[in-house]
């Protein structure tokens, strides 16, 4: 989502596994016009941004794993970010965290199934959260 973001705003792309970090700096190297992409490493399944880490952002992109983002959106539901978006590929912890953001003041503006693997049961959601 990075570098798509990039075209109109600036980024702070946190991920826990360095290889997608290094493939988005390789990206960004050969990419013109784009605002600027800082890359952290950092595990927020177990180490999430807290509230006053957040309080800079106009937006956040969610895109956890299977588990989901418990920690994270018991985070993001405490901080000021007006604009939420959630991927998930399990509608399980999805229904989890989407209930600790509306718990936490964010109202579901919409969710939308994605069958991006034909001839699979496996669907990805992505919705967007507003306060």
């Amino acid at each position: 989502f990075a570098l798509v973001v990039a075209e109109t705003a600036m980024v702070e792309a946190v991920e826990g596994a360095r290889d997608p970090l290094s493939a988005l700096a390789a990206a960004r190297g050969s990419a013109s016009g784009l605002k600027p992409i800082v890359t952290v490493h950092r595990d927020l399944f177990r180490h999430p941004l807290q509230a006053d880490e957040l309080a800079r952002f106009d937006a956040v992109i969610c895109d956890p794993p299977r588990a989901g983002a418990r920690a994270q959106s018991a985070a993001l539901a405490t901080a000021g970010v007006p604009v939420v978006m959630m991927v998930s590929c399990n509608p399980n912890s999805f229904a989890r965290d989407a209930r600790i953001l509306a718990d936490g003041g964010y109202r579901l503006d919409w969710v939308r199934p994605i069958g991006q693997f034909l001839w699979s049961r496996h669907v990805e959601l992505v919705a967007r959260f507003t306060r």
